[in-house]
């Protein structure tokens, strides 16, 4: 039995720990799986609960060094918990840089004459004095730099190497060649050699590292910001009716069928249906959508959505995990812990990153050493190729862009399932949009209505009347239409009493108001019972034409009136698929309706190819068609947007399914991409974000790669020869540490992506 299970890890430094990790959990026996996140400090792992455990797994994580905690449900608090954690440990971190940058200040300027060579007057020579330098260093390094040296010790356990290694390897030379030199001084002159103290460059490099670490965590913290925000909508307690009094209690004891009282402007607690009261409902924390939505009797409500006027009592319908909420925390982080393809280059490099860096860093001092025969030379390259070279940078640049760009898009109401997706979107060329509750609200509604006389004395509402009575004793969906329509055009709710109703199939409905024989329903019907049709007939083929459906009106026999009835388009498809078509996409219309139905909405909508009469099992083979036409022309990708059952077959053969939230589980399951609100303007909205998160991805990877490419050769000293300068140990730390701030900083960037 497959089971996904996430893991909070601990004790990670760089990203060859992350590679390190992932390579440990990947070769227990069992596992299918496994993603390690270094900026989310998470790994993801899919594993055969019959063939393992996660106590194995975690073992596994032991075994190589590291330690790691099983991430409860969001509704659980832990995120409380881990952010008190994480400020927890910010604070130490401050800590820390603030003693080491003291004493920073102290080392550094008592070294000024020996490092610039001038004699500065009335200068404090004690400053520089090498038990002094000793004394205040050794906390710095043994309580600041305590966790390199540890991490360092625990990866030589387990033969393998980090940035704790090349940190502790730079710095503890420095700091143990300046301690053979304050207590051996005479050995180092009988040698010809100075015995200089390096103690400010081990004490420099540690507080820039860790200055580095703590911008680093602040700038992943507001990385987080999306999830916090979510996990911050919910409501914290709920006010129910139990044994007939009202009680508020913990969110976490709300249960399926609870009566729920929401007044105005009070967070709704949970996922259910409206049974007694109306209101409006904020709903643009979860949807996106920015008009509060006028919810009745029988309307769905979303949990952390906010009551905005009426008071109103719903039932609970899902609760904890299951709420709607709860899913879309559980999708954002999905997505923020999964991998995009374009990181694999990024993982196979700080693979043998830290190898390769320790030879060259042996090299550079034997190559120095041989040239130079000075010690001292050869000590500072080495020990800057060893500070400088951190793969910390290129295990960021992915994952903190994926992490910003995924939850950019929650806040927009754009699920995003996992990288790869957001990585493919910009990619796409051509995207089929299914017509029903796509492009179209999915459900008739009236859009014309004409009587035979017209609005003289009344008629025309005398008559709806009459007719929403019978119709709201059908259950047919062209009923409901007119019922609606009804309601909405007479600001009524309740009707005249109905005797004799009657439904006959395919037909249409009748019955007794007033002491009137009310009949609605086909032409044909009205044909068969001998009714006139002719004083409507233009108005009925004109709809007819424009694909409507029409249902006849007649009152005691007599033709009184006609409603034009059809699935509208939503108010925001036409300029959608114009943005769509803008961005170079070629759109296509998909619909099990006839062709001339699909023609009239396409024209409507400026679409130019409607692919009709598609039964719901041929349209995966139409995506299939159009992908190798696509890939024979342009190699690229074909979207398929749907909300139905009948299209999670057409989502998933799509190299790109984006599914409508507003529409089936099922679909919403099998796609990559869910567009919560049901607004197509979001997909042009993903897109657009899927361009500028790969454009935010490159650039970090360029830097990455550029500031290891240009950084070590540069603190090897290749520029000794052409400049006559070596890059000092202290400036190589700092260019390591702000590397990964730089990185994360690029990728904040995102959070200002506007629609």
């Amino acid at each position: 039995m497959m089971e996904t299970q996430t893991l909070r890890l601990q004790g990670m430094s760089c990203a060859a720990c992350a590679t390190k990790i992932e390579t440990a959990i990947n070769n227990v026996e069992g596992v299918a799986e496994c993603n390690v996140n270094f900026a989310l400090e998470q790994a993801k792992v899919s594993y055969d609960s019959k063939a393992t455990s996660i106590e194995k797994i975690q073992q596994a994580i032991i075994n190589a060094g590291y330690n790691s905690q099983v991430i409860q449900q969001w509704f659980d608090n832990t995120e409380d918990k881990e952010q008190v954690a994480n400020n927890k440990q910010q604070v130490q971190l401050k800590r820390k840089v603030i003693f080491g940058g003291a004493v920073s200040v102290l080392l550094v300027v008592g070294s000024l004459p020996a490092m610039t060579g001038l004699h500065i007057p009335g200068f404090p020579l004690w400053l520089h004095n090498p038990w002094l330098q000793l004394f205040v260093s050794t906390p710095v390094l043994f309580w600041c730099g305590k966790s390199f040296f540890v991490g360092a010790i625990e990866g030589l356990k387990n033969r393998t190497s980090d940035m704790n290694t090349l940190v502790a390897l730079g710095t503890g030379s420095a700091y143990i060649y300046s301690l053979f030199a304050t207590f051996f001084p005479s050995f180092f002159v009988s040698q010809g050699l100075q015995p200089d103290v390096y103690y400010e460059a081990a004490v420099v490099i540690i507080t820039l590292i860790l200055l580095g670490k703590f911008l680093e965590n602040r700038a992943k913290g507001e990385a987080f910001e999306a999830i916090r925000k979510l996990i911050g909508l919910q409501a914290k307690t709920a006010r129910v009716i139990r044994n007939g009094k009202e009680t508020d209690i913990p969110l976490q004891e709300v249960i399926v069928g609870d009566v729920i009282i929401v007044r105005p402007g009070e967070k709704i607690p949970v996922d259910g249906e409206v049974i007694e009261g109306s209101s409006t409902i904020d709903e643009s924390m979860v949807t996106g959508e920015p008009i509060p939505i006028t919810k009745q009797v029988g309307d769905e409500v979303i949990g952390a959505t906010i009551n905005k006027t009426g008071s109103f009592k719903f039932k609970a319908l899902r609760v904890g995990k299951d709420t709607l909420l709860a899913q879309i925390v559980k999708l954002v982080q999905d997505a923020q812990s999964s991998k995009a393809p374009i990181q694999k280059l990024a993982d196979k490099v700080t693979g043998w990153f830290v190898p390769v860096v320790i030879v060259i860093a042996v090299a550079t001092f034997i190559i120095w050493f041989t040239i130079t025969k000075n010690f001292n030379l050869a000590l500072i390259p080495t020990v800057s190729v060893l500070i400088i070279a951190c793969p910390c940078a290129l295990g960021l640049a992915t994952p903190t862009s994926i992490m910003v760009g995924t939850g950019k898009g929650a806040e927009n109401g754009i699920l995003i399932k996992d990288a790869a997706s957001l990585e493919l979107a910009h990619k796409i060329n051509t995207i089929v949009l299914d017509k029903t509750g796509t492009i179209t609200q999915g459900k008739p509604t009236v859009t014309d209505y004409v009587t035979v006389l017209g609005v003289a004395h009344g008629n025309e509402i005398k008559l709806l009347r009459l007719v929403t009575a019978v119709e709201n004793s059908s259950e047919h969906p062209l009923a409901e239409a007119i019922v609606n329509y009804g309601k909405s055009q007479l600001q009524e709710s309740s009707f005249p009493t109905v005797s004799d109703f009657s439904a006959i199939p395919g037909m249409g409905v009748q019955g007794e108001v007033s002491d009137r024989l009310v009949q609605i329903g086909t032409k044909r019907w009205m044909e068969a019972l001998e009714i006139d049709t002719k004083p409507l007939e233009n108005y009925g083929k004109q709809w007819e034409t424009a694909a409507k459906t029409t249902a006849w009106i007649a009152i005691d026999g007599e033709i009184e009136g006609i409603f034009g009835i059809a699935d509208v388009i939503k108010p925001s498809s036409k300029a959608a698929i114009k943005a769509l078509r803008d961005l170079g996409l070629k759109v296509v219309m998909l619909t099990g309706d006839n062709q001339q139905t699909a023609d009239a909405i396409a024209r409507e909508v400026g679409i130019i190819k409607a692919i009709a009469e598609v039964k719901p099992d041929e349209k995966a083979k139409v995506i299939k068609s159009l992908q190798n036409q696509s890939k024979k022309s342009a190699s690229k990708v074909v979207a398929m947007v749907g909300d139905g059952i009948n299209d999670a077959v057409a989502l998933a053969q799509a190299d790109v399914g984006i599914a409508i939230g507003t529409g089936t589980d099922v679909a919403i399951a099998a796609s990559d991409i869910t567009l919560i609100s049901g607004d197509l303007n979001s997909i042009v909205t993903a897109i657009k974000l899927s361009k500028v998160t790969m454009q935010n991805i490159k650039q970090n990877l360029f830097f990455a790669f550029i500031y290891n490419s240009l950084g070590i050769p540069i603190a090897a000293g290749v520029l000794y020869p052409v400049l006559g300068l070596l890059l000092n140990p202290i400036i190589a730390g700092a260019a390591m540490a702000f590397s990964s701030v730089s990185v994360v900083t690029n990728a904040l960037r995102l959070r200002k992506f506007r629609l």
